[in-house]
């Protein structure tokens, strides 16, 4: 008996501790794209042609096991539907990471990382304008969640315009004159990189939120996938296209550190990040799945440290602890939105079981 139960609970816990098992992960794949990204676009490639081939190998893995797995539960497609799908392959795939990397080109992975702190922020208030998020003036948690979004905003602003002296670290040391020019460089053009990571991040949110809506109605999470890479593919290519256009050198591509970074960032942070997304959203919201996004600074400044050899900026540390504990605040305020499924079956018996009473009662 001792045993079940046991079982029981190891099973209940696990049960609550997958969505953020899944969003961790998530972030762990986002900050391996940062870094090996970067290093791409450093050996010369184009952010356009990147974003094209990184979804058609998106498109190539995930497709078939779409197609597959998704047979029996996937509706029927209609034009609705399917206007959402080109909306969303257009958002993220085409507008966001596009920005993005051009963003990152002017500045440095661990900025853009930390940039994407407003992310959160962002997605709060889109969710709350769609109703995708519980919004009441009064409550206690629903101030932790603005007052959590002002401050991961202000953090970010932190991380972007105050610099601070350099923190020395033992493994970056070697190159402090050379990543000195770089980061001059940077500073030139932090708005301008800034910017385009800015609105990168609100088209990331825009897709964020009509992909909770459109899962609604086509809740086959692995094929709604296939669909934005396959679609993201196709509007990235003619914008690659028009960007590109007499300059045939950039689509070609070898065994080296550009294929990894577009066959990494194909699975990993195209692919399975969608459709984590997705299963996560379902249940949680969007808001929970975008609140993790600082662990993804965090991961990105310390393997790009190693990797890329960045300096690191005192400045930089203290936006990021007050990004930190914006978060603390949003996750904090979003403790109450969520019940479990058993916590709401245990509730809903409760009131049938009082129902049955009171009636019982006035019979009497």
């Amino acid at each position: 008996m001792k045993n079940l139960i046991s079982t029981e609970t190891i099973c209940t816990q696990f049960h609550k501790a997958k969505p953020f098992i899944a969003v961790v992960f998530l972030q762990f794949g986002l900050a391996g794209m940062d870094i090996l990204s970067k290093a791409a676009l450093n050996e010369g490639m184009s952010n356009y042609v990147f974003v094209v081939y990184r979804h058609a190998i998106a498109t190539i893995v995930i497709a078939p096991l779409a197609l597959i797995l998704d047979k029996k539960i996937r509706p029927k497609m209609t034009f609705s539907i399917f206007g959402k799908m080109v909306l969303l392959g257009l958002m993220e795939p085409v507008i966001d990471q596009n920005l993005y990397f051009l963003g990152m080109k002017y500045t440095t992975a661990t900025f853009a990382a930390a940039m994407c702190n407003v992310l959160p922020a962002i997605t709060f208030l889109m969710a709350c304008f769609f109703r995708l998020e519980k919004f009441k003036v009064k409550s206690i948690h629903t101030q932790a969640k603005v007052a959590g979004t002002v401050v991961t905003v202000a953090g970010a602003m932190l991380m972007t315009l105050l610099r601070g002296s350099i923190i020395e670290l033992p493994w970056t040391k070697g190159s402090s004159s050379h990543e000195h020019q770089i980061v001059e460089i940077n500073i030139q053009h932090s708005i301008k990189g800034s910017l385009m990571i800015t609105i990168g991040c609100f088209s990331w949110a825009c897709f964020m939120i009509l992909q909770a809506i459109t899962l609604r109605t086509y809740p086959a999470e692995l094929s709604l996938t296939a669909w934005i890479c396959l679609l993201g593919t196709a509007q990235g290519g003619i914008v690659a296209l028009v960007m590109e256009r007499g300059n045939a050198a950039v689509w070609s591509i070898n065994w080296d550190t550009k294929f990894l970074a577009a066959a990494y960032s194909g699975i990993f942070c195209s692919g399975l990040a969608y459709y984590i997304q997705g299963v996560v959203m379902k249940d949680r919201g969007p808001v929970f799945v975008t609140a993790f996004s600082p662990l993804s600074m965090i991961i990105v400044a310390v393997l790009s440290s190693f990797i890329l050899a960045e300096q690191m900026f005192l400045g930089r540390v203290v936006g990021a602890i007050v990004v930190v504990m914006g978060l603390y605040l949003v996750i904090w305020g979003k403790k109450k939105d969520y019940k479990s499924p058993q916590i709401e079956e245990e509730s809903i018996a409760v009131k049938q079981m009082t129902e049955m009473d009171n009636n019982e009662h006035q019979f009497v």
